[in-house]
């Protein structure tokens, strides 16, 4: 069985297929960029994906080797996410549905990112460190969903590194930029915000902002914004693994292809007697063979498939209000 995903929450558009065996044969996507010093307008974001859907659906497939006829379900992402990029996704999918017959999926997108996650690490039951532009959550498994242990108060580290690059005129995503900065930076002081098992990151990026705009050096702020954010997400996913007594952690979202956070992690699971992996650089943004993967997982479990004429996208669906059937 051959599922298509189709995911378009945010900056990408993108097409996954995905076997029932777990085999991932094709993964494509088209990112929008936003002019430098500009954030993602939803509108704009959401013509972006009309403007490419169609060619990033062909070329899916052609990389596959399938056709449409050998596409069993559909799968989209239905949640969270920008309202007019999820209903670009929603009306693609549809629209092959009816052509096609087909049944669809959809699917929670932060969902998507620990399916993906477990399956290309080969991990059970680990904590989950999920870390992208709009959620930062500290999750596990407990009693048929993925529980929230901790979660960011405002902005995801994402979005907030993308908002410190914006300024900085670094350039859209900005996390990979200041990865790179921060290689070539040392320590200044910028706030510490833990709060029990939640976290804040605006005021840290207000603070770094100030900073560089009274002559701090680039590459010493970008070090120290990493280094303090990064801490933070290490001290929340140990207490989580403390609590839980888990010995797996998972780290996964489109910051997870950090390599300082990898190796701030692996070194606290190390000292645990946890193992460490994080979803590889290909699935660790926001792609469309995640949401493919997570469509078969729902089909296999018998969840309830989407009928367009009771349910509709769901721009604030929390990752622990999803039933996990699997």
């Amino acid at each position: 069985m051959y599922c298509l995903g189709v995911e378009s929450t945010a900056h990408t558009l993108a097409v996954g297929i995905v076997s029932d065996k777990g085999e991932i044969l094709t993964n494509v996507k088209d990112l929008y960029k936003p002019p430098v010093g500009w954030g993602i307008k939803p509108i704009d974001a959401a013509n972006h994906h009309k403007e490419v859907a169609e060619k990033v659906f062909l070329d899916a497939l052609k990389k596959s080797g399938l056709k449409l006829e050998d596409i069993d379900i559909l799968a989209f992402s239905q949640g969270p996410g920008l309202p007019p990029c999820l209903k670009v996704g929603k009306e693609f999918t549809l629209a092959l549905a009816k052509k096609n017959s087909k049944l669809i999926y959809g699917v929670n997108h932060c969902v998507a990112h620990i399916e993906i996650g477990k399956l290309t690490t080969g991990l059970r039951d680990p904590v989950i460190l999920y870390v992208s532009g709009g959620n930062t959550q500290v999750i596990a498994y407990t009693e048929n969903k993925y529980s929230v242990f901790g979660e960011v108060q405002d902005i995801g580290i994402g979005n907030a590194l993308d908002k410190f690059a914006r300024e900085a005129k670094l350039g859209f995503p900005g996390g990979p930029e200041i990865e790179s900065l921060a290689k070539r930076g040392k320590w200044i002081e910028l706030p510490y915000v833990v709060k029990g098992m939640d976290l804040s990151f605006s005021g840290i990026v207000t603070e770094a902002l100030r900073k560089y705009k009274s002559g701090a050096k680039l590459e010493d702020v970008c070090f120290s914004l990493q280094e303090t954010t990064f801490a933070m997400l290490t001290e929340v996913t140990e207490r989580a693994v403390a609590h839980t007594g888990k010995t797996e952690v998972l780290l996964t979202g489109g910051v997870a292809a950090n390599k300082r956070l990898q190796e701030m992690l692996e070194i606290m699971c190390k000292e645990r007697g946890a193992k460490f992996y994080s979803v590889p650089k290909e699935y660790s943004g926001d792609n469309g063979a995640m949401i493919a993967w997570t469509g078969i997982l729902a089909q296999k479990s018998g969840q309830k498939n989407f009928d367009p004429k009771k349910d509709d996208i769901n721009p604030v669906w929390r990752t622990d209000e999803v039933e996990i059937l699997w």
